[in-house]
């Protein structure tokens, strides 16, 4: 992992540390919680994944956007979400960010600028480039990332937004998660291209493609894309190169890829390698990586008091905030 002291200061890394600990612990409990049966409907996790997210947000400003995927949960903690507000979510407590309606793949917190994940693959795209105009109209400088995965990556939705954007110039980046895998179907065999982001060049806008294990590569390429955005100068895509532990849901027998290669990919953990990255440049020491872990863990333990201690939502609020 390259990575220079001035790119980053100690807070930061410290912030990113954190972050990344507290997707990882965040879903291994949703894991548990799901097998449990404590928590319903399909799970999706970021477990392998926490670079990806952790390193795009950590240069968003506190007023700029995101769109999640339904492997949402890393988006919004990388963003700022609550652990306690998600996990009364994931439980269907009527404390929980949508009140317990919105479950596992409908977190929003549009005041920490989460505009939502989503159980349609590529179903952000839209709603991401729609914010990036709200910004450019406004004039406030904010941008707009738009995760999503290779399963997304093939949505014609992609196309239209992608061409309206670079015509319009908005500030959005197109960020799209290459984990290898749109459920069992092997990118190999759903596209063509090797490059992922070389279909930039068909949009009219800048491709990147970075390693996704590697924090500190997506916080680059991420600040850069903002950047260019903030600028007035248009969208960018952004290609992490990346990888699920688990399977595409929690359940999944994963009888479409080998142990070895799950292995092989366990080896590069982006957590490892950022907290040796940061230590080995002055910006962290082991005792205070070992006490960041530790904060996390009973941070988690305090929301799922809190979810817990949560009530149900009454029957009667049924119909509450829905809209025709």
């Amino acid at each position: 992992m390259a990575i220079a002291a001035h790119e980053i200061t100690r807070v930061e890394a410290v912030d990113m540390l954190r972050k990344m600990w507290r997707i990882r612990h965040f879903e291994t409990k949703v894991i548990e919680l799901f097998q449990d049966g404590q928590i319903r409907g399909s799970t999706h996790t970021y477990i392998g994944m926490e670079a990806s997210a952790v390193g795009a947000c950590s240069v968003l400003r506190a007023d700029d956007y995101i769109t999640a995927t339904h492997r949402g949960h890393g988006h919004c903690i990388a963003k700022g979400g609550r652990l306690d507000l998600m996990m009364a979510e994931l439980l269907g407590k009527v404390s929980g960010y949508c009140k317990g309606k919105g479950g596992s793949m409908h977190i929003a917190d549009v005041d920490a600028g989460i505009l939502g994940a989503n159980g349609i693959v590529g179903g952000g795209i839209g709603i991401a480039t729609g914010a990036a105009l709200s910004a450019k109209l406004r004039g406030n400088g904010q941008i707009c990332v738009c995760f999503f995965g290779d399963g997304g990556f093939n949505q014609g939705a992609l196309y239209e937004c992608a061409n309206m954007a670079a015509i319009w110039k908005l500030p959005v980046v197109y960020l799209c998660e290459n984990n290898k895998y749109a459920m069992s179907t092997p990118v190999r065999s759903s596209t063509a291209v090797a490059d992922l982001s070389a279909r930039a060049s068909a949009f009219g806008m800048p491709g990147i493609n970075v390693d996704g294990m590697d924090a500190m590569a997506v916080r680059e390429a991420v600040f850069h894309a903002a950047e260019r955005g903030r600028r007035g100068d248009g969208p960018t895509l952004v290609v992490t190169d990346t990888y699920r532990y688990e399977g595409h849901n929690v359940g999944d027998g994963q009888r479409y890829r080998g142990r070895d290669e799950v292995d092989q990919w366990r080896d590069k953990d982006p957590i490892e390698a950022f907290r040796r990255a940061v230590t080995r440049h002055g910006l962290l020491d082991d005792i205070t990586a070992a006490a960041i872990e530790a904060e996390v863990q009973a941070e988690l333990a305090a929301a799922m008091e809190f979810a817990n201690a949560s009530a149900d939502p009454a029957p009667d609020t049924l119909e509450d905030d829905v809209y025709a």
